[in-house]
């Protein structure tokens, strides 16, 4: 990537600029691609959780996209700064799916995802005592820059795309259907991240700022100060862009589920057996691999794991929830959804487990044969119980880089106001808004309406796309 950014800023040294804005952990360099020089800053930040690479392709189709178009740049008086990877080091330790084959199997086997203490987008003790120097490059950024527009570029690995917003930004739920729907892209319209956030309209979500113990309220990681609040002081709004790898069809599917409670059931079921299972073998695996290179950092997540999935479990059986918050309403996209990130706690740490003997070398707990075969039958089961279809890279990071560009017009065209961001509005009917839903759109009152989806500029050279790609496909 950083080859790529430096080969860029070669073709265009006048517009575009690389630097080095940090160092991580392991001594990996922190490339900051900055294009245009406007007066006012975006911050793109690619890389943010290790098993989530789309965002690489993502910030240099944005990068080659903002110095063809001079209304992203110097007509809005917007400099682009795209931070190519905010966890290297955790990326590298990806490469083994990376290059493909791009099947589940061979993903989950070489998955890798830090512990919750390791990931640099988290503030657990705030920005003042932040400990990892990620984070610290992150705010330090941030703080610098002032942007009045930061993007997250994250990755779901089954499932459907999303976004997580910490100011509303009217008129953002629609662009979002038509670019899912001219790419294909299956929009997951409820979240388990966003099991109690206000909906801001289909597939689109208010992140509720960080309470210290109100874990109903936002997402486990969430429920901690994060580099997606830090800038809010500045005015800053901040978009989360999930795109999905496997798409789900179901998982916008807004139908009536016919028996809400024995679908719950079931799912708490299979977590609470899947987990019983990964515990003895974890048990059995954990004293021949505690002195191997890594063991620490591979046991971290799936002592994390294995610790949240029976309250997990718990939390969805309607015969044990017990939390003052009852769950919202079930429908059939909310059980997939649940269905599936039960399904993903599971595989993630099987597929930990299976690195941590294949990396040690040898089995003597006899382990490995037992992890083949649940991470190949819980595969299945997304593939065929589920539907889950590989999307290409190319497409990810198209979707990707429209739904940023959409989010990206609509903020420069509001006002950068600090305080609180408004109330959220009930979610409109999916399918109503699936239709396109554009007299949202003219609204909003700002210049944002030729959105990023109606514009002749794929990348993709794919059919449909577009009338004219704007970059040579050798430059794909």
């Amino acid at each position: 990537m950083s080859a790529r950014a430096a080969a860029l800023v070669s073709r265009h040294p006048h517009r575009a600029r690389l630097r080095r804005v940090g160092t991580s952990r392991a001594g990996t360099p922190m490339w900051l691609l900055s294009v245009g020089h406007g007066s006012r800053h975006t911050l793109i930040v690619a890389g943010p959780h290790a098993n989530e690479p789309v965002g690489g392709a993502t910030v240099l189709r944005l990068a080659e996209r903002a110095l063809a178009d001079p209304r992203l740049s110097d007509a809005a008086d917007t400099t682009w700064n795209l931070l190519l990877s905010l966890d290297p080091d955790g990326s590298r330790r990806n490469e083994g799916w990376l290059r493909g084959p791009y099947t589940l199997g061979h993903h989950f086997r070489h998955f890798f995802r830090p512990g919750f203490l390791e990931q640099p987008e988290w503030l657990p003790d705030g920005a003042a005592r932040a400990a990892l120097p990620e984070t610290r490059t992150l705010l330090g950024l941030q703080d610098e820059l002032r942007p009045f527009f930061q993007c997250s570029l994250h990755g779901v690995d089954v499932g459907g795309g999303f976004v997580e917003l910490t100011r509303e930004l009217p008129g953002l739920a629609e662009r979002v259907a038509r670019i899912a729907a001219r790419l294909g892209i299956p929009r997951e319209l409820r979240p388990y991240d966003t099991l109690y956030w206000p909906c801001l309209g289909p597939a689109v979500y208010r992140i509720p700022p960080p309470r210290r113990g109100d874990l109903a309220a936002a997402m486990t990681e969430a429920a901690v100060e994060s580099t997606w609040f830090h800038p809010h002081r500045h005015g800053t709004v901040t978009a989360v862009v999930e795109a999905p790898m496997w798409g789900v069809a179901a998982v916008e599917d807004d139908s009536p589920a016919p028996d809400a409670d024995a679908v719950l059931r079931t799912v708490s079921s299979a977590l609470r057996q899947d987990t019983r299972l990964l515990e003895d073998l974890l048990a059995r695996v954990r004293p021949s691999v505690s002195g191997t290179p890594d063991a620490a950092r591979l046991l971290a997540p799936v002592d994390d794991y294995v610790l949240v999935g029976p309250g997990l479990a718990d939390a969805w059986d309607p015969d044990v929830h017990t939390t003052a918050r009852p769950l919202p309403p079930l429908d059939t996209a909310r059980l997939t959804t649940l269905a599936l990130s039960g399904r993903r706690v599971a595989l993630r740490t099987a597929g930990l487990l299976h690195q941590l003997v294949t990396r040690a070398g040898h089995d003597p707990a006899g382990a490995l044969p037992g992890l083949d075969r649940l991470i190949d039958a819980w595969c299945a089961d997304y593939r065929d119980g589920y539907g889950a279809r590989w999307i290409p890279v190319a497409r990810q990071a198209e979707y990707q880089a429209r739904v940023v560009l959409a989010a990206f017009e609509l903020a420069a065209g509001r006002p950068q106001l600090p305080g609180p961001a408004p109330q959220a509005t009930p979610c409109p009917n999916s399918r109503a808004d699936s239709r396109a839903g554009s007299s949202a759109d003219s609204r909003t009152g700002s210049r944002a309406d030729a959105s990023a989806d109606s514009r002749p500029d794929s990348h993709s050279g794919e059919q449909g796309w577009s009338s004219e790609p704007a970059v040579p496909m050798h430059r794909e």
